[in-house]
């Protein structure tokens, strides 16, 4: 049966240029999760404290959407364009229950 998993991203450092030139292949993976009724929420972490942290950058990404199990949302992470393009120092994917809303 489905579950939700987390896919919690870091950032290397400096990665904002590559995080650019790589995040139109990345949002076209993560549209087609919303498509198909799989995604509850996606976005970055600013590095600042700001919804736009300029030349800041990010400091990581998060991710929870439905998966048939670990494996299934292990390899989605695994090949998501921010780790070819090597944005991400560090992905941890894991179980995720949702309690509220």
């Amino acid at each position: 049966m489905p579950m939700l998993y987390a896919i919690i991203s870091e950032d290397n450092s400096d990665s904002l240029n590559r995080r650019l030139e790589a995040r139109p292949a990345h949002l076209s993976r993560l549209q087609a999760l919303q498509d198909e009724g799989r995604l509850v929420l996606a976005g970055p972490h600013p590095a600042v404290d700001s919804d736009d942290p300029g030349s800041a950058g990010f400091s990581g990404s998060l991710v929870v959407a439905e998966f048939a199990d670990l494996n299934a949302a292990q390899a989605w992470a695994d090949a998501d364009p921010y780790v070819a393009a090597d944005v991400y120092a560090q992905v941890t994917v894991k179980p995720f229950k949702k309690v509220l809303p």
